[in-house]
């Protein structure tokens, strides 16, 4: 088994690489939707090296004895066999096969997309922006916004482009150790590890609906101003709630920029 144990190790992480990609959509918990076809050409080619290194390390059939042997076997120092049971052509350490866990982790129990813990790790810090105006919105309410449009609007329009407006926002349930929740999503640049948080406050009549931590829901209601523009007393952006709604997570939970 040592034999073929680099052509294994290739195999389950191709084929997982491929079941995330190809075969279904679990790669978006952690990339982009661009990255799919560079996913798909890696596990094809991880499984390609992996039965390229099968064939390559089958062992060759034996040349016929001429009758013009020169001792190497019978004094124990042949090239295979140094008299003592030892192969120099062994594979390597056995400590490498640990490396097979994270591959059959992926196989067969593919880590969830980043939830509430993540939300919570990430501090109220934000890289400071400039106040200004913002294109005006859609016609007609209420206007689906992603979270992170809705709090650039909440915190930094000048045009208060939100006022007096109806909107819709999709995200999961967070809270605060007092219970205030929120309607919380993260976003992604490029892949989970840069993931960063955007977070609404819900109010309201309806913020009593809340499910719990980590539940999807979409709520429907208007923007609270709270704060001077571009201050930390601005953030988090607050929602008046009319209706919170529980969803199921989309497919691709992550915004994008």
């Amino acid at each position: 088994m040592r034999r073929y144990g680099p052509a294994v190790l290739l195999a389950l992480t191709g084929a997982a690489v491929l079941r995330i990609s190809l075969f279904s959509e679990l790669y978006l918990r952690y990339v982009q939707e661009g990255l799919r076809p560079c996913l798909i050409l890696s596990g094809a080619v991880l499984v390609l090296l992996a039965a390229v290194s099968v064939c390559a390390r089958r062992p060759r059939q034996e040349a016929p004895d001429d009758g013009h042997g020169h001792g190497h076997d019978d004094d124990g120092h042949g090239h295979d066999d140094d008299g003592h049971g030892h192969s120099h052509g062994a594979a390597g350490p056995r400590v490498a096969w640990l490396l097979t866990l994270p591959a059959l982790a992926l196989l067969l129990f593919p880590p969830p997309a980043l939830g509430t813990y993540s939300a919570e790790r990430e501090a109220a810090q934000r890289a400071a922006q400039g106040v200004g105006t913002f294109p005006a919105l859609p016609s007609g309410d209420p206007v689906e916004l992603t979270l992170a449009e809705f709090s650039s609007r909440a915190i930094y329009d000048s045009g208060r482009s939100l006022k007096g407006r109806t909107v819709r926002l999709t995200g999961f349930v967070t809270r605060d150790d007092d219970g205030t929740w929120y309607v919380t999503r993260l976003l992604v640049t490029c892949c989970a590890a840069d993931a960063t948080t955007s977070k609404v406050e819900v109010r309201g009549d309806a913020a009593a609906d809340a499910p719990d931590d980590g539940a999807w829901v979409t709520v429907t209601g208007t923007w609270h101003p709270e704060g001077t523009l571009g201050s930390e007393e601005a953030w988090p952006p607050v929602v008046d709630a009319e209706q919170v709604r529980r969803v199921a997570q989309p497919a691709n939970p992550y915004e994008r920029p």
